[in-house]
């Protein structure tokens, strides 16, 4: 482990013993009307500006919990793998990137103990996965345990033609060839699995039949990371629910179930895809409409 720089330290949320970090690889433009399906642009593009080709900025925010002396990185982002074609379709930019985020806090990829993954589209699963020295492809957190759940596996494994552009299979085969996966059964939805010490997931469907969340309690105080749930800020409006979305009246459900708890309890929200809020609290007003208060 290497000296940490402060002055370079990305944002940490602490939960009595437990650090949250927010860290950061890249930003990506996504299809504006894709992001907020059946919103007007008019109403998205007040708070997410397109350019001349209807994409929003889109940040990649994967986390970094440390409890127990275990490092648990949560998504592992977009990954260097890609070609020039699809570097212009996404406007790829990752100057800002993971390696270097861990490396700010100390850390190197040999240091990560668990990798847990939403879900495995390729913008969050898409670091999963290096290329070895010697060709071919290798976990790219060699010491590390992958935690997903096995219907998502199994989604990925056999796409059909709705989900086929979401998955590369080099994000997940070394990884299922190396049985580096530790494969969740699929349980009641909202039923928790502890990671670790103060570390939770939950399957909750919408974005896709198996994606799961985490919940970080600590020191009387919860997180919950939203992962496509509620991908950015703007998401926390109920009507605001992505196209990519394969069950999204399951996506509403979840949101108002979320909300109305976090809203209760004051827990910490962290968005993975909102390039200028990453995590805040909220409230409901007098009409019961979400308000987000910005911690960073």
């Amino acid at each position: 482990m290497k000296k940490t720089n402060p002055a370079t330290l990305p944002p940490c949320l602490t939960l009595g013993d437990i650090k949250v970090f927010s860290l950061s690889d890249g930003t990506i433009r996504l299809d504006g009307g894709a992001m907020f399906g059946v919103v007007p642009r008019a109403l998205w593009s007040k708070t997410n500006p397109p350019d001349d080709k209807n994409r929003v900025l889109t940040a990649i925010n994967p986390m970094l919990i440390q409890t127990e002396g275990k490092n648990i990185l949560v998504e592992t982002g977009m990954g260097d793998r890609w070609d020039e074609k699809r570097r212009e379709i996404f406007v790829i930019k990752r100057e800002e990137n993971l390696t270097k985020s861990l490396a700010s806090l100390g850390l190197t990829p040999e240091d990560v103990d668990i990798v847990i993954n939403t879900h495995l589209h390729f913008d969050h699963a898409g670091g999963n996965t290096v290329e070895g020295p010697s060709g071919g492809l290798r976990a790219a957190f060699p010491g590390a345990r992958y935690i997903v759940q096995s219907g998502e596996l199994a989604c990925a494994l056999e796409p059909n033609e709705r989900t086929r552009a979401s998955y590369r299979p080099g994000d997940f085969m070394a990884i299922k060839e190396g049985r580096r996966f530790d494969l969740v059964e699929r349980g009641e939805v909202g039923a928790e699995t502890e990671a670790a010490e103060g570390v939770f997931i939950f399957r909750t469907g919408g974005h896709n039949s198996d994606i799961q969340l985490v919940k970080i309690t600590g020191g009387g105080r919860t997180a919950i990371f939203l992962s496509d749930i509620m991908p950015m800020s703007a998401h926390i409006n109920y009507p605001y629910i992505a196209a990519y979305d394969l069950f999204p009246l399951e996506t509403l459900r979840v949101k108002k179930a979320l909300i109305k708890k976090a809203a209760a309890e004051q827990r910490y929200l962290f968005f993975y895809h909102d390039p200028n809020l990453r995590c805040a609290t909220v409230s409901l007003s007098e009409k019961g409409k979400p308000i987000l208060k910005k911690l960073f």
